[in-house]
């Protein structure tokens, strides 16, 4: 599928409660330490942008936003396992760009892990920028793992 055919495939639409077990158990099998579907239904009470990404009409990721006045702190994006390494995280990290942009937001933040070389990667190309470390951000399996805090001007 040529990236054309692949935007066409794909859609973006506001959490729902309907969504919940099913992001939850897909943080279930993407992360060790995964968000519970309360984190998740906490995020949407709060009024944070929580999104559903589709792909041919099913689910293929999930992304949270926390506004605050002019910046955006994305807490969570994922692509579902199989569907990973053909463009979607590009695709979802685009689309909450445009959302953080319409919002009023200049800049969008998150913190990875430096052992995800996928997901830094595909920040990189981006645009993010890598601007601090949190020492001991993450639980790990053997303690706590930093997080890379990163930037990207919008």
């Amino acid at each position: 599928m040529n990236a054309t055919e692949l935007d066409r495939a794909l859609g973006f639409a506001p959490m729902q409660e309907a969504d919940l077990e099913w992001v939850a158990e897909q943080d279930k099998l993407l992360y060790p330490f995964p968000w519970a579907a309360v984190n998740f239904a906490d995020s949407m009470s709060a009024g944070y942008g929580c999104w559903t990404m589709f792909e041919g009409g099913e689910r293929a990721g999930y992304a949270v936003l926390m506004m605050v006045l002019d910046e955006v702190h994305i807490l969570n994006i994922s692509v579902v396992g199989e569907r990973q390494g053909r463009g979607l995280g590009r695709r979802l990290l685009d689309h909450l760009a445009a959302v953080a942009k319409e919002a009023g937001a200049r800049q969008m933040f998150l913190e990875v892990r430096p052992s995800n070389t996928p997901a830094l990667a595909l920040y990189q190309r981006a645009g993010f920028e890598t601007i601090g470390r949190r020492k001991g951000y993450y639980p790990a399996a053997d303690g706590r793992e930093d997080g890379l805090v990163m930037r990207w001007p919008l």
